[in-house]
């Protein structure tokens, strides 16, 4: 399988920039591309990529999405004066050209396109384009919102004619709606259409009615374009993540894309002057992470907006590290989706119900009396009658102060996210050293410890256990990945044992020793722990094939009633829906999976836990297993060490009865984990 990631960048694609004075346009400058780079070579990012040269956009890749006519009205502003060029770009919303402009967007075009080849022949698994001019907005006849041609809706169609695809995903992260490439791929099923904007009932730009929840595709491309208003500014990480949790994730896996594009629009992160939104740069590794999942992990991510400038560059830098398979630094805030983001899920899943076959059982009917309905018509109306400026058109009085205060915040935010990566990746201990060699490369076999230390630490547990031969190798294999991922040398590890459950216990005994607060421990079959779970250190979820009778479910203790369908991987609607809000909302400081005897779950659904999982905990994730099964130990490690992406089995809708299991347990526990929350009551 292809590894490695493709860096794609070039210092000419900032030789163009605003000639005249133009407020609306000013944001958009070469140092958007210069301090991204600054910041990547910072990080030591760019040394770690494969570099890419870009080429030039052929007149024949522009045209598979825009007009002859207007690529020579594009072309013709090379040789434009000052004057003729600005009468040129009034002609479009919020659009400047300059004598360089043509060439750029060619190159933008080109870098993008070179990137769909890299990944698509197999030369890098992934990457990312840092490109200018950006592209979403960009119609077949019109230049639109600072963009030329449309990078991304021109690589789909290419990717699609090039490489025979039938099932590309794009996800437009950027702030503003990317109407460009709806209008472009609206009718067309084979590529699935996702984007996340501010469009407060219409008041924000790009002001239109299309970009609303409603619009969900035409014709045969009914139900490929999913949209998510924000109808509120200061959206932030739980936001986000609950929209892919909720909307995104589910129906992507449904979709099984064989191509990822990114519009990586940055300007939906904190600090921003168009976006106003909270988001910090972590976040972007989160979901960047997750996509990473779809697609053999063939995901190619292209520049788009971002006007804050240390906003932006973090961002980026943010990406590129979870591209590398970087483990991810914890995410920050509260995990609690506010109000209008909850009702702007509720309403895109309702909309989509009849399209994907993960909502059909859901019930999710759109909501008309939103939350924010009356403030943004109060405000609409206050714009139109007042003749003082409001605070948002009065902007420009205090944009140097705020984005100062953001410059500070992110220095220090910056400083406490980010740790050094341990040396190894993955570790193994194993029962039967002779398989090793069935394990990937890059996975770190462990030896045994020395015998009077491994005693001395089982016996300050359990004196009994040292008379036990076998319980003692098996408590000497989970000690010797777990010490290893508590003192940051290895960042997960997989051990064997033929007592899981003991060895579980001992396990969490020595993480509380250490001086971890939180562990998430998640059990796969059956298995007695007796654990004290009232002071909130453990919260234990039991995945199991028949429903435990003696414990009830409370906010530490849930056991999760699953019926596997036996030729498909059916347990997408448990992860996503239930098992990855959970664990978001706790924020456990180390996950701990433990497989044991008559497990409700096949290798496929295991590994989609063990990838999905990584997002928590600087990715720190100790799996215990206990019937050694070379398959399973296999996947994991694969999961485990992002060698490649496992094969998560073919995709199955999950039962109307597992349907009901998640969503009793999400209407019983949501006011206690609040990421679980994808609807209201109207």
């Amino acid at each position: 399988m292809a590894s490695g990631t493709a860096l794609i960048y070039d210092d000419e694609m900032t030789s163009y920039k605003l000639l005249w004075d133009d407020p609306e346009c000013d944001i958009e400058v070469p140092e958007r591309l210069l301090s991204s780079y600054e910041q990547l070579k910072h990080y030591h990012l760019v040394e770690r990529c494969i570099h890419v040269p870009v080429r030039e956009g052929t007149e024949e890749e522009i045209m598979l999405v825009h007009s002859s006519e207007y690529l020579e009205v594009v072309k013709s502003t090379q040789t434009m004066n000052e004057e003729e060029l600005q009468r040129v770009s009034e002609n479009y919303d919020a659009v400047y050209f300059h004598p360089n402009t043509y060439r750029c967007a060619k190159l933008a075009v080109g870098a993008t396109l070179q990137l769909v080849d890299s990944v698509m022949s197999g030369k890098v698994r992934n990457g990312m384009a840092l490109v200018r001019p950006p592209g979403h907005h960009s119609q077949r006849n019109a230049a639109n919102g600072f963009c030329v041609f449309n990078n991304v809706a021109i690589a789909a169609q290419y990717a699609k004619r090039r490489y025979g695809l039938q099932r590309i995903l794009i996800v437009d992260w950027d702030v503003h709606h990317g109407q460009g490439i709806q209008y472009v791929f609206e009718e067309d099923p084979s590529v699935l259409y996702y984007s996340w904007h501010r469009y407060e009932h219409q008041q924000f730009w790009p002001l239109l009615r299309e970009s609303d929840y409603d619009a969900v595709g035409q014709g045969k491309g009914k139900g490929f374009n999913l949209n998510v208003p924000w109808n509120k500014v200061g959206m932030g990480n739980s936001d986000y993540l609950a929209a892919f949790f909720h909307v995104l994730l589910p129906v992507a896996f449904e979709f099984v894309p064989e191509l990822i594009l990114v519009s990586s629009g940055y300007d939906s992160g904190i600090g921003d002057p168009e976006g106003q939104m909270n988001a910090t740069p972590e976040c972007f590794a989160h979901l960047t992470h997750f996509l990473m999942q779809l697609a053999n992990g063939r995901l190619c991510a292209v520049l788009e907006g971002g006007y804050h400038l240390k906003s932006l560059s973090e961002s980026v830098c943010m990406t590129v590290k979870t591209l590398l398979r970087d483990p991810l630094p914890q995410i920050s805030g509260e995990m609690a989706p506010c109000l209008s983001a909850i009702e702007s899920i509720q309403n895109v899943r309702g909309a989509h119900k009849p399209y994907w076959k993960c909502l059909m059982y859901e019930e999710a009917t759109p909501l008309h009396n939103l939350s924010t309905k009356s403030q943004q018509m109060m405000k609409a109306e206050l714009i139109q009658t007042s003749t003082h400026p409001t605070a948002e058109q009065a902007v420009g009085t205090t944009k140097s102060d705020e984005a100062i205060k953001t410059d500070r915040f992110l220095e220090s935010h910056m400083k406490k996210i980010l740790f050094p990566v341990p040396p190894v990746k993955t570790a193994a201990a194993i029962v039967s050293k002779a398989d090793a060699h069935l394990l990937p490369v890059s996975v770190q076999v462990e030896m045994e410890m020395n015998a009077q230390e491994l005693k001395t630490f089982v016996s300050a547990f359990d004196a009994e256990l040292v008379k036990e031969e076998k319980a003692l190798h098996s408590l000497q294999n989970v000690l010797a990945v777990l010490d290893k991922i508590l003192k940051k040398k290895v960042c997960s590890g997989i051990a064997e044992s033929s007592v899981a459950s003991v060895s579980t216990t001992f396990a969490l005994k020595h993480c509380f020793d250490f001086g971890l607060q939180r562990v998430l421990c998640i059990v796969i079959g059956d298995m007695d722990l007796e654990l004290d779970l009232d002071d909130g250190k453990i919260l234990l979820m039991n995945i199991c094939q028949k429903q435990q009778t003696e414990k009830t479910n409370s906010k530490y203790y849930i056991s999760l009633n699953w019926k596997e369908d036996a030729e498909r991987n059916n347990f997408f609607c448990a992860v996503l829906g239930f098992i990855l809000p959970v664990a978001y909302s706790y924020q456990p400081d180390l996950v701990i999976i433990v497989i044991g005897p008559n497990r409700s779950l096949g290798v496929n659904g295991i590994s989609l836990l063990a990838c999905l999982l990584q997002g928590l905990a600087e990715s720190q994730i100790l799996v215990v297993i206990q019937d050694t099964e070379i398959k399973l130990v296999q996947s994991v490690a694969k999961a485990l060490s992002g060698v490649s992406t496992p094969d998560f089995g073919a995709y199955a809708p999950a039962s109307q009865e597992n349907v009901l299991e998640i969503k009793q347990l999400r209407d019983q526990l949501q006011q206690e984990w609040k990421m679980l929350r994808c609807s209201v009551r109207d």
